[in-house]
């Protein structure tokens, strides 16, 4: 249903934005006879509902026709972005479980003092920051300023850093936050008392049981997160010339490249999919009720 919807709101909304395919194609110098033939060839001369339906039993073969702009196949012009877009995306999820983690934990074990309110306010800032303002200040800061790092795609490690980074740091705080709530929560559990009754050590209890229950609510919300930076990730890609589907997609809008704008939307929405099953299956191992009430 997802997918049906997706591929209808990108057919409606190609076809109702302005300017003709047929004449970016072929340029302002192309002939009225010559425009016709390109748009016959596509399809575009056929009554609305009958160019649906026709893209509909295409989608289902996965024949989403040919990029005029790319040359080949629509599809494997989106799955050749696909690689640098999930290498980004899996980057910046590292980056943000790491230090959300890692500011959550510091600011939850030093609850009401000036460090806990520092970890918040600072993660209140980060969320409020642009993330194009972010990657600018970055890349003027590492890439100019103190030359460490590249501003754009060279194809090495070093330059997946500062878009990774980039795309974490407005969700660093909100993660610490989340998982500071979380520890709060669970501290004051009876399970939490119980165990310390019988002797385990403050250390065993916090990292065995507290940290465990604590991401179940977490890991919900990285898997949407990882989403979002897949779906998302567009600004950050083109402010550091990434050469993933972001900026594809970017470049197909704007010279109408339906095939390839459609595709791109289409493995978007279904790795969208994919990431929230592989959640509820993560919910269900981290959360034995939830096992128990299905049985």
């Amino acid at each position: 249903m997802q997918i049906w919807g997706a591929v209808t709101i990108v057919f409606v909304a190609l076809r109702v934005l302005p300017g003709d395919p047929a004449e970016l194609i072929l340029g302002s110098q192309a002939t009225p006879d010559q425009l016709a033939a390109l748009r016959t060839e596509m399809g575009l001369d056929r009554p609305l509902l009958v160019q649906y339906f026709a893209h509909l039993g295409d989608v289902l073969r996965l024949e989403f026709g040919e990029s005029w702009r790319q040359g080949g196949s629509a599809l494997d012009a989106t799955l050749e972005r696909l690689g640098p877009t999930l290498s980004l995306s899996v980057w910046a999820m590292i980056f943000t479980v790491v230090l959300g983690f890692l500011a959550g934990t510091f600011a939850a074990r030093r609850a009401g003092t000036v460090a806990d309110h520092l970890v918040s306010v600072s993660s209140l800032v980060g969320q409020a920051l642009p993330p194009f303002w972010i990657g600018i200040m970055l890349s003027l800061i590492f890439a100019r300023l103190l030359q460490i790092l590249p501003s754009t795609a060279d194809g090495t490690m070093a330059s997946l850093l500062l878009p990774a980074l980039t795309l974490a740091l407005p969700f660093v705080g909100w993660l610490g936050r989340l998982v500071r709530t979380g520890i709060l929560e669970e501290m004051n559990q009876d399970y939490v008392r119980t165990a310390r009754a019988k002797g385990l050590s403050r250390r065993v209890v916090f990292y065995v049981h507290v940290l465990r229950n604590t991401l179940v609510p977490v890991v919900t919300m990285l898997g949407l997160l990882m989403g979002f930076f897949i779906a998302n990730g567009v600004i950050v890609e083109v402010v550091f010339a990434w050469p993933g589907i972001g900026s594809l997609l970017i470049d197909s809008i704007t010279f109408r490249d339906y095939s390839v704008v459609e595709a791109v939307l289409i493995v978007v929405t279904v790795c969208y999919i994919t990431l929230n099953l592989l959640v509820d299956v993560l919910y269900s191992y981290l959360d034995p009720r939830i096992q128990l009430e299905n049985a």
